[in-house]
């Protein structure tokens, strides 16, 4: 290992302009033009049968030959008891919130500060704001410009990100213990005195602009983009995607970017959330050194009304050409607060949660229409949506969604057997320490306590929460939330070949 980082440290500049002129020569590259032609595929090439017993009779071997110990599924070990620690809470004078959960062992803390305004504040005029604010924040400040704080970064060792959501805020940095101070004083920096540069803005604004290309050639996204317009409207900030649209991105400018970052980047609005070997008393110190001076403000309270849906059930997105089309059934939902939450959460992971869930078994396994379908609740501070999300081959399309409508039925009409609810509770469970595995891990999720007012201790109760669902519970919930008649589908893909076979369907209007 020494010898490897020596390797690195003993790199100058003259022998990487070195290596590049021996490596990189004009005669050593090879340029591709791709030229547009008229698609010719071969014809399709059924897969054979395995036949295991007439291998066996012909000499062969067959592919996996039939064992005893093949009868009986290799038995699980006993679980082990789930304890997932409450952190604690204390508030500065200047209302900004402090969560912390000291972990010892490993020298590293990790510091998420998040600000409980998201893309939800966004005005109906300037889709995209928060999001394009919080991409600035990290692109200078009053001391230091882009490539400053990308260097600082580097040489604490650190990781430094900025983010939101529809709901929130993020910036955060994770760094060894003995440079967290240096760290947090980085971050501070960062959500405190942002320059917005105007050069940075137009580098921004041009990278947006190509994803927004990008986007609209990828069918995943374009569905998403299109069944939450559907869902939500034109006068509601969760009917556009958190990037903006091409318009609202040229028009968005740096004096709107400020004005958005000062009634929202107030303490009273924030909290402070670290996780790590750090104590209380080191945590308090270091906050109050960084955090202060920082001035109480009246942030944003967006009233974010009704959904306007769509009366269609069935909207089309023509991509000629396409193979396959790319399906999404989905409804207004349910917010984060929902008392449903624990129901939900374990039917949804025999619905469409699980590789062996419900859907994906019938549409991959059972009939092959593709290659993976799920489905999920997306929990918001207000109502979020459902959605079934399945790719299928062009040919099946309606045959895919019919399938889909009957594994929403059968859930509602079926109650889970008990080894499905073992299975679905248990993949919830399981896979909470998932969560809290690292420093950053625990800081992301005790973040949530924050954003969506759950209470300290929401994280301890949890397992038992979803241990104590029951299949009448679950059954209840689908009853509730997977009505046929509420939902909508949207598929992009060949509407020459996919209309009459969904029209057949009567999903109308």
């Amino acid at each position: 290992l020494a010898q490897d980082i020596a390797r690195y440290r003993n790199a100058t500049t003259a022998s990487v302009r070195s290596f590049a002129q021996d490596q990189l020569k004009p005669s050593a590259r090879a340029v591709v033009y791709g030229v547009p032609g008229t698609q010719k595929l071969a014809a399709e090439v059924p897969t054979p049968k395995a036949d295991e017993a007439a291998a066996a009779k012909k000499g062969g071997e067959a592919i996996t030959p039939d064992e005893p110990w093949r009868n009986s599924a290799p038995k699980p070990g006993a679980a082990r008891a789930l304890s997932l620690p409450a952190p604690k809470s204390f508030t500065l004078p200047n209302g900004l919130t402090l969560i912390h959960n000291q972990r010892p062992g490993l020298p590293v803390v990790s510091a998420n500060l998040v600000v409980r305004t998201g893309s939800d504040a966004n005005p109906l005029d300037k889709p995209g704001l928060a999001n394009f604010v919080a991409a600035m924040l990290d692109e200078g400040t009053a001391t230091r410009n882009a490539l400053q704080i990308a260097d600082e970064t580097a040489q604490l060792g650190a990781n430094l990100n900025t983010g939101s959501s529809m709901d929130a805020t993020f910036v955060s940095v994770s760094s060894l213990k003995k440079t967290f101070p240096a760290a947090l004083g980085l971050l501070a920096d960062i959500v405190l005195h942002p320059s917005f540069p105007q050069a940075e803005i137009d580098r921004q604004r041009a990278s947006r602009l190509a994803q927004i290309l990008q986007r609209r050639e990828n069918p995943a996204i374009v569905s998403n983009q299109v069944i939450a317009a559907a869902l939500y409207g034109t006068q509601h900030p969760y009917g556009y995607p958190q990037i903006g649209t091409e318009a609202s991105i040229k028009a968005a400018d740096r004096d709107a970017m400020v004005a958005f970052w000062k009634q929202n980047f107030v303490p009273n609005n924030a909290a402070l959330v670290v996780a790590g070997n750090i104590s209380e008393s080191e945590l308090r110190s270091l906050a109050e050194k960084e955090f202060g001076s920082w001035q109480q403000g009246t942030p944003a309270r967006p009233n974010l009304g009704a959904p306007t849906t769509t009366s269609a059930k069935l909207v089309l997105v023509d991509k000629p050409g396409a193979q396959q089309t790319y399906l999404r059934v989905g409804r207004v939902a349910v917010p984060r607060s929902t008392p449903d939450f624990a129901p939900l959460e374990v039917m949804n992971m025999q619905l469409g949660g699980l590789f062996s869930s419900r859907i994906n078994l019938n549409l991959r396994e059972e009939h092959g229409y593709t290659y993976g379908a799920s489905s999920f609740f997306d929990y918001r501070r207000s109502a979020g949506p459902f959605q079934v999300v399945a790719p299928v081959r062009t040919d099946v399309t309606a045959a895919a969604l019919g399938e889909i409508f009957k594994e929403l039925s059968r859930m509602a009409d079926t109650p889970m057997t008990p080894d499905e609810l073992k299975l679905s509770i248990d993949s919830q469970v399981r896979s909470l320490p998932g969560q809290f595995e690292t420093s950053a891990n625990a800081a992301g999720s005790y973040a949530n306590i924050y954003i969506y007012n759950l209470g300290l201790d929401y994280y301890a109760k949890l397992p038992a929460r979803l241990n104590g669902v029951t299949a009448a519970a679950a059954q209840a919930v689908a009853k509730k939330y997977l009505a046929l008649e509420q939902m909508l589908v949207v598929a992009v893909g060949d509407r020459a070949k996919i209309e009459p076979d969904l029209f057949k369907l009567n999903l109308s209007p």
